[in-house]
C-alpha cells in the first residue's frame, strides 16, 4: 500500500457495491474491501483531492438511483503508512468456506479437523480472501468438481485462491490470470506460500493472454458483465465444466440463455443470501 492512505467507506451491497467498485477502479481507487452492506475502497493519500472527494460523492448517488438503493452514505479516512498493516490484519480472519476447505491469513493458525485443506492467503487487499459470498460459493462447487488430473483455468483471479484451492484438491496444473498488477503478483505470492507455485501459471492480462488450450475446469469469479463479454472465451477454454460466481439470484436467467447461445447448459447452481454460482458444461462433446 502507497505511504499515507485513504480509506473510502460506503453503506453499499450487491449489484450496489459492484457497480461502484467497477467505475472507481477506473478513476484510481486500488484496492476493494466488501463486508456486510460495506464496501471500503483505497487510493494512495498523495492523489486524494476535494474534487475527487466530490465525484465520489456524485457517482454514487448516480449508480445508487439506477440500482434504486438509497443514497449511499460516504465516509473518509486517513490510514497512515505505519498503521496499515494492523488495521488490515484486524479485519481477516481464518474461515470456514466448504466442507473441507479453511482459509487463514499467515498471521492466524486456523482451526483445522482431520483431513481439511488449509489455504493460507493474505489478501493484501485483492479479492478472494473467502469473506465473500461469490468466493465461498465457487468453492463449494469446487469441491464435487475437480478430479485427480484436472487441468484449470481461473479468470480474474484476485488472491489465486481459486487456482490455489483446485491444485489443493488435485489439479494436476493450474492456469491463472488477471489485469491488475497487484493482483499478479498477490497471486504468486500466495502460490509460493501454499507450496503450489510449481504447478500455478500466473499471467498478467485477460483471457486473450492465454495460451489456447482446452481446461478440464475453468473458473470466473467476476460480474455478470465481465463474464457475458468474454463468455465466447471461457466456453471455447472450456473441455467439461465452467463454474462461474460473482452473480446475483436475478441474472439466472439472463446468463443460461448466453451459455445456451454457446452450446452450455447448466447443471447445477449454488446461492447465498443474493449471490448466485452456475456450473455448465457442454452439451456434446467437442
Amino acid at each position: 500500500m502507497p505511504e499515507g492512505t485513504i480509506e473510502v467507506e460506503i453503506n453499499a451491497n450487491g449489484i450496489l457495491a459492484e457497480n461502484l467498485a467497477a467505475i472507481f477502479s477506473q478513476i484510481g481507487f486500488e484496492g476493494f474491501w466488501q463486508e456486510e452492506g460495506i464496501l471500503r475502497c483505497y487510493i494512495s493519500a498523495s492523489r486524494w483531492t476535494p474534487a475527487f472527494l466530490e465525484e465520489v460523492q456524485a457517482t454514487a448517488a448516480i449508480v445508487a438511483r439506477s440500482s434504486s438503493s438509497p443514497a449511499p452514505r460516504v465516509h473518509v479516512r486517513t490510514i497512515d503508512a505505519k498503521n496499515w498493516n494492523a488495521e488490515w490484519e484486524k479485519t481477516i480472519r481464518p474461515i470456514r468456506v466448504s466442507e473441507r476447505i479453511v482459509i487463514t491469513p499467515s498471521w492466524h493458525t486456523a482451526p483445522a479437523r482431520p483431513g481439511d485443506i488449509v489455504l493460507t492467503i493474505d489478501p493484501k487487499m485483492s479479492f478472494g480472501t473467502g469473506y465473500h459470498e461469490s468466493t465461498r460459493l465457487m468453492l463449494q462447487m469446487m469441491e464435487g468438481a475437480v478430479r485427480p488430473g484436472t487441468t484449470m483455468l481461473d479468470v480474474g483471479t484476485g488472491t489465486g485462491v481459486l487456482a490455489i484451492a483446485g491444485l489443493r484438491l488435485g489439479c494436476s496444473s493450474a492456469t491463472a490470470c488477471d489485469t491488475d498488477e497487484w493482483s499478479y503478483a498477490n497471486a504468486c505470492e500466495n502460490a509460493r506460500t501454499n507450496g503450489v507455485a510449481d504447478r500455478m501459471t500466473v499471467i498478467l492480462g485477460d483471457i486473450s493472454r492465454v495460451p489456447r488450450d482446452r481446461f478440464s475446469l475453468v473458473t470466473a469469479n467476476i460480474q455478470q458483465g465481465a463474464i457475458l463479454s468474454i463468455l465466447e472465451e471461457l466456453t471455447a477454454r472450456c473441455g467439461e465444466i465452467l463454474l462461474l460466481s460473482g452473480l446475483l439470484r436475478n441474472e439466472e436467467g439472463e446468463m443460461e440463455s448466453a451459455l445456451r447461445r454457446f452450446g452450455f447448459r447448466v447443471h447445477g447452481k449454488r446461492t447465498e443470501s443474493e449471490w448466485l454460482a452456475l456450473a455448465s458444461g457442454p452439451t456434446s462433446t467437442r
